[in-house]
């Protein structure tokens, strides 16, 4: 490994952090470059489970450079708490294996609480938001008038940024949405206690990894959430409020995308999505619940019940050719060892077009007129979860592999039966 990009290819959710833990151990930096603390990242080692929303996956492997570099949304409150969490799980975290990007913009208080007092205004519309704040945050950062990390730590310019900041966001939260005001002292304390603690961690992360880069260093960039959240070629507006592939690294690391030598795609072999907007090959039936309830299908952060259905190979194809992938890793197979037939999503009927259509409609408004196309394959009906190398799959398990890495268009790298670290099947051992 010298550069790689580990990107979410469906709605997020399909067990990054898993394999990103897994590679780090051939990485010396790993690098989170966008998302905010919404984004959970699981991580089971020796039957402990860790769930990861601003610290990077690689955290968990001793001598690693864990970069939130400046692309990242960062709630301090929550990045405190997670360091706190996990020192008192014995994870050592210090300035010299996790570092915060001084350019990274920093959720504040109004931008939680107004997230979730506009979702209420938009009734139908609601596109599902977690209220953590990311999106008032980026939409500050577009506005030119946010605040980064670095203003956190001086705190004359703390307190005239945000001085100036309130009296916009308390307008708004007193006048529009009936809500009491911000108090400035108190958020100038609570932030600036929080800044002590965090001003070690701080640097040009940018630069440091690039310099790591030159001297030879691995690294590894890690997405959060899935191609089709993306703000730009998701399924807008029920998107996140980040470019959340390998265009996001060069304005959310500060690293030059094209030295970006490999790209992995990760998908489960099923589809999940939380909160609102369009999902073609959702299962609203039995095998939905059955999905949920087998794959334990619930946000890592909210707890919310994910939304299950089929393998959408339309969109798959779609986000992986978006990102340049050079491979695929395609995780929970062992899910659908409950199923005697498996369907998949091949193609769409989409309104106003007389043929099925193999290829992603980026071009409509939206999907939700869309129908799915299945072709159904046989299921195995055996326990895969204890099973570590290919050949010893069932055989019609290596069968739905094989056609869904052929339909995919590029190689299954490997393969995750489980949420245990070890519970990996490398496609060509």
């Amino acid at each position: 490994m010298s550069t790689l990009s580990i990107f979410g290819a469906q709605w997020g959710d399909e067990g990054k952090g898993k394999i990103i833990d897994l590679l780090a151990a051939e990485a010396d930096c790993i690098v989170r470059y966008q998302g905010g603390p919404n984004a959970g990242h699981t991580v089971v080692v020796d039957g402990s489970k860790f769930v990861l929303r601003l610290v990077p996956s690689g955290i968990l492997h001793p001598g690693k450079v864990n970069v939130i570099a400046n692309g990242v949304a960062v709630d301090p409150l929550a990045l405190l708490g997670e360091i706190q969490e996990l020192t008192a799980r014995g994870v050592t975290v210090d300035p010299r294996c996790l570092r915060l990007s001084a350019s990274a913009h920093v959720i504040f208080e109004h931008h939680r609480r107004i997230d979730v007092l506009s979702e209420r205004w938009r009734g139908v519309g609601r596109i599902g938001t977690t209220g953590r704040g990311i999106g008032p945050c980026y939409a500050d950062k577009a506005a030119r008038t946010g605040l980064r990390v670095a203003d956190l730590l001086e705190p004359a310019r703390l307190r005239a940024r945000l001085a100036a900041v309130l009296v916009e966001k308390n307008a708004l939260l007193e006048s529009v949405h009936r809500e009491a005001p911000i108090d400035l002292e108190r958020a100038i304390h609570q932030y600036g206690q929080v800044a002590e603690h965090l001003a070690p961690f701080v640097g040009d992360t940018g630069a440091e990894v690039r310099a790591a880069w030159k001297a030879g260093k691995s690294i590894l960039f890690e997405g959060a959430q899935g191609a089709l959240l993306d703000i730009d070629h998701g399924t807008y507006p029920y998107v996140t409020s980040s470019n959340t592939g390998t265009a996001g690294i060069g304005t959310g690391a500060g690293f030059p995308p094209g030295r970006v030598e490999r790209v992995l795609g990760i998908a489960k072999a099923y589809c999940t999505r939380v909160g609102e907007g369009p999902f073609p090959s959702e299962d609203k039936g039995k095998d939905g619940d059955t999905i949920r309830e087998v794959g334990n299908e619930f946000g890592s952060v909210t707890g919310r019940p994910r939304r299950c259905g089929w393998l959408d190979l339309v969109s798959l194809r779609y986000a992986l050719e978006l990102n340049g992938a050079s491979g695929l890793v395609l995780t929970n197979l062992d899910v659908l060892s409950v199923f005697d037939e498996i369907p998949v999503c091949v193609a769409y009927d989409v309104p106003g077009r007389r043929e099925p259509s193999r290829e992603y409609p980026g071009g409509l408004s939206s999907l939700e007129g869309v129908r799915p196309r299945y072709e159904k394959k046989r299921g195995w009906r055996t326990e895969i979860g204890g099973v570590r190398r290919y050949a010893d799959l069932p055989r019609t398990a290596r069968e739905y592999v094989e056609w869904v890495e052929e339909e995919a268009g590029v190689p299954i790298e490997m393969l995750s039966v489980g949420p245990e670290r070890e519970a990996v099947i490398p496609r060509r051992g």
